[in-house]
């Protein structure tokens, strides 16, 4: 089964996601640009896609949920269709998931490692809290992951918009926002650029 682009994207919001899964009692949270965005309390710029993370035990749960997508795995740039009945491989982080009504991407469906009361970073296990402390909840009840975390992952490719992202949190960091995110990327990125400015 032959997946369309990867740049063919129509994502829902955080909003449209939430009313899906409003039913949904398992852990889930937007992460990426959108859970900044939760977090400053406005859409501050264009999302090209629409990234939440779940547990690996509870997949099925939100394909079932949502049940008009299709998904595919992602991984090292490969999309690979993945039946209904079948659970992605142990080194799968994230699945996309295709509207093929509309042929165009809706979701991005990441794995996270933890458990129901320890978020645990993907990029090291080093890296961990208790789940109450970096999963929050917007004004309208949909949760999001802490911009501390969400700022750590896009550390790693400081694209333009992760510049942008970390330039707009920064004056807004609390003091213990900015201390764990210091602490963590002298963990995983020992004289990143960001630390003079934490």
């Amino acid at each position: 089964m032959q997946p369309p682009s990867d740049d063919a994207w129509s994502a829902w919001n955080p909003e449209q996601l939430a009313q899906r899964l409003s039913c949904v009692p398992c852990v889930w949270y937007v992460v990426g640009g959108w859970a900044l965005d939760l977090w400053h309390g406005e859409q501050t710029r264009p999302h090209d896609d629409l990234e939440f993370a779940v547990l690996p035990e509870d997949i099925a749960v939100f394909r079932a949920a949502l049940g008009e997508l299709e998904f595919f795995t992602a991984h090292d740039g490969q999309l690979a269709h993945l039946a209904l009945d079948a659970s992605p491989a142990p080194h799968i982080g994230q699945m996309w998931g295709l509207d093929r009504e509309a042929k165009c991407w809706r979701v991005d469906m990441m794995i996270e490692r933890g458990t129901q009361m320890r978020w645990v970073c993907k990029r090291t296990e080093a890296i961990h809290a208790p789940r109450a402390e970096v999963v929050r909840r917007s004004a309208d009840g949909i949760p999001y992951l802490a911009p501390e975390a969400v700022l750590l992952f896009k550390a790693k490719y400081r694209r333009e918009k992760d510049e942008a992202d970390f330039a707009r949190a920064l004056p807004k960091l609390e003091a213990g926002e900015r201390r764990r995110l210091a602490d963590w990327l002298a963990v995983v990125y020992p004289g990143h650029g960001w630390l003079e400015s934490l």
